[in-house]
């Protein structure tokens, strides 16, 4: 018998801009975080962690986040 596809992704995928300019595609954040009251705003916590993490491995300060948007997503 074949699987049922389910139309749910575990992860949703975010381009992330940062105040020096460089910019970083598809970072992902696990989709029960993200499409409730607060939309896509509790996505910049997970990847701001995310970056501090990489940046104590890396030994470089982390960047601050100027903008993000869905991986994706046309800009309004």
């Amino acid at each position: 018998m074949a699987k049922k596809q389910t139309s749910k992704s575990e992860f949703v995928l975010f381009d992330v801009t940062y105040e020096d300019g460089s910019r970083r595609s598809n970072r992902r954040v696990p989709s029960d975080v993200v499409g409730g009251l607060d939309g896509d705003e509790p996505a910049r916590s997970v990847i701001e962690a995310q970056d501090r993490e990489i940046a104590e491995k890396s030994g470089q300060p982390p960047l601050r986040i100027k903008s993000l948007q869905r991986a994706g997503a046309t800009k309004k």
